[in-house]
């Protein structure tokens, strides 16, 4: 294997691991920034040792090995000899041995799951909003600052600056590392849900790299979310967000091509999507309408994707129902984002040059400046009612703008057949 292999496979291997290596060090240490810091040593180490010796057989537990021995040596260089760090280094020297069984351990049980004390302790009431989303959107789902700063759509250097604070935060203030119970979990579940549906939106469309999709954020976050059933069975908007992530990944096998490349909705093989996802979206939805009230913002996202799940064809999608979601969806949680898909479906629903109104009355919107989606709905729409200059020019603007190499490839092809048109 070339240096250049080993080094994308172990970009590949810390995509996957570094969530459970940095909580299962949180949870050892108490320390997330300490935790963080530990992890990334070991990303160091195996980019000097790996090129040379080779990927080892479990490279995720040789990781952990490998933070943890730097976490003995830390704390005896530091000459923390007080009882408590002396114990700690005796459980790190034993646990060093049964990483993997105890990470293992850790998966089977939802109530000491290290990446939902994770998640609990990122998205702790002592930090803003903005910085528990950033934070959590690091430590568990393995971003880089551009890649959160762009499912912001805020600049990069404010969300440096929102982990570095919220680490700093988290240290000083001794944030306890456990999953809260009681009254404090109900208050603290929003910002969960939302940092939860972040991770999975990144796995499902990634906004960076080579890849369309990156399957296993979709599943961590998955995962997440039904061990939040289980602990608030319940809360409807748990069932909610379960539910549109359930419908959504069902669709995974068809979004892409043999060769990796994007297959957007209306061109999917839906025989392809996974029924048994399916089913359980629609189960979780059907859970969250039981419970009664009214529906939340994830709740009725997942109410459009079952509309699109229950469609045998592309043709047979209610459009109009979903237009009439998402006005719902407006009023629940406003946000530009909202109104693009609305404008989507209204043009589906009532014809292109509807949604083309909506669309453009969107044209000066701050955050949406350099959102690559918002020329991309603008170039289809004047495709379809015939007006290809424009449109190609709206393609290539999208290409311009978003930094994923499969959907900016997509772009320039939709730029190029406005020619042929």
């Amino acid at each position: 294997m070339s240096v250049t292999d080993t080094h994308r496979t172990i970009d590949a291997v810390w995509r996957i691991e570094s969530a459970r290596l940095i909580a299962g060090l949180a949870r050892m240490l108490r320390d997330v920034g300490l935790a963080e810091e530990l992890a990334q040593d070991a990303l160091v180490i195996a980019l000097e040792q790996w090129p040379q010796t080779g990927v080892p057989d479990n490279p995720g537990a040789w990781l952990m090995t490998t933070a943890k021995r730097r976490a003995i040596d830390r704390l005896r260089r530091n000459k923390l000899l007080e009882r408590k760090h002396v114990q700690l280094m005796h459980e790190l020297e034993h646990e060093r041995e049964s990483a993997e069984s105890a990470a293992e351990m850790a998966l089977d049980d939802p109530f000491g799951d290290d990446l939902l004390r994770l998640i609990f302790t990122a998205c702790h009431p002592l930090l803003s909003m903005e910085a528990r989303v950033a934070l959590t959107l690091r430590l568990l789902g393995g971003l880089t600052t551009d890649e959160i700063a762009r499912a912001f759509l805020v600049p990069e250097p404010t969300i440096a600056q929102r982990i570095v604070r919220a680490k700093r935060s988290l240290a000083k203030s001794a944030v306890a590392y456990e999953v809260p119970r009681g009254d404090e979990l109900v208050e603290r579940l929003s910002a969960v849900l939302g940092v939860i549906y972040l991770i999975f939106n990144e796995g499902y469309a990634a906004t960076a790299g080579d890849d369309w999709m990156r399957p296993s954020l979709c599943e961590d976050a998955l995962r997440l979310g039904r061990v939040l059933v289980g602990l608030m069975p319940r809360e409807p908007e748990v069932h909610g967000l379960v539910a549109l992530m359930e419908i959504q990944a069902s669709r995974a096998r068809a979004r892409t091509d043999a060769r990796g490349n994007p297959v957007l909705l209306l061109d999917q093989d839906r025989t392809v999507w996974d029924r048994l996802l399916i089913g359980r979206g629609l189960a979780a939805l059907e859970q969250a309408r039981r419970l009664g009230g009214e529906l939340g913002s994830y709740a009725l996202q997942a109410a459009v994707a079952a509309c699109h799940a229950r469609a045998p064809t592309a043709a047979d999608t209610d459009w109009a129902r979903i237009a009439a979601l998402y006005a719902v969806l407006a009023r629940v949680m406003p946000s530009p984002i909202v109104e693009l898909n609305r404008a989507v479906a209204v043009s589906m629903a009532n014809g292109a040059a509807e949604g083309l109104v909506l669309v453009d009355a969107l044209a000066d919107e701050p955050s949406l400046q350099r959102y690559h989606l918002l020329p991309a709905v603008r170039g289809d729409l004047l495709a379809r009612l015939g007006r290809a200059t424009e449109a190609r020019e709206e393609f290539e603007r999208a290409a311009a703008l978003t930094q994923n190499r499969r959907e900016r490839k997509l772009m320039r092809e939709r730029a190029r057949a406005c020619d042929r048109t």
